[in-house]
């Protein structure tokens, strides 16, 4: 299996009114060319949710016209803040539009994960026993666990 890509919806929906929408959708189309499914990450904000059909938009046009395989791998929410009722209203509304491409895992709002890119270092060589580090190994464990149901191994082996 190619390994899945990332495409932010909301860096799609930031790009939209500037000059570089162009740029930015070519390049989001670029990589889902050579990819067989996407891995969106989703922030629990207003304009993800705007970004979101954007993006969806692309997949459709890129799978209709470059690359039929291609499929949403799934939906991971992202930044998401428990103290804050928005999180729980984008998270709410992705689970009622996509319950089937829905990751369990979670991203939360963490401040290491924040933290982590100003020193190059990935979360997990940062801090690798914050919650942001655990929720993207539980994401792993999740992306794999997927990948072994849809590809079981031959029977006998």
């Amino acid at each position: 299996m190619p390994f899945s890509i990332c495409m932010s919806s909301s860096a799609i929906s930031a790009t939209r009114s500037s000059r570089n929408d162009l740029d930015a959708r070519a390049t989001a189309a670029d990589a889902a060319f050579s990819q067989d499914s996407v891995l969106v990450p989703m922030q629990c904000e207003y304009y993800a949710l705007e970004g979101l059909s954007s993006l969806l938009a692309t997949v459709k046009r890129v799978k209709a016209a470059l690359n039929a395989a291609l499929e949403i791998e799934g939906l991971v929410l992202t930044m998401f803040d428990a103290r804050n009722r928005l999180s729980h209203e984008v998270s709410r509304e992705v689970r009622e539009h996509f319950p089937d491409k829905i990751f369990r895992s979670i991203i939360p709002r963490n401040v290491r994960l924040s933290e982590s890119p100003s020193h190059g270092l990935s979360v997990l060589e940062y801090e690798a026993k914050s919650s942001g580090a655990q929720s993207y190994r539980d994401l792993a464990a999740e992306l794999l666990d997927r990948e072994a149901e849809a590809n079981p191994p031959p029977p006998g082996s």
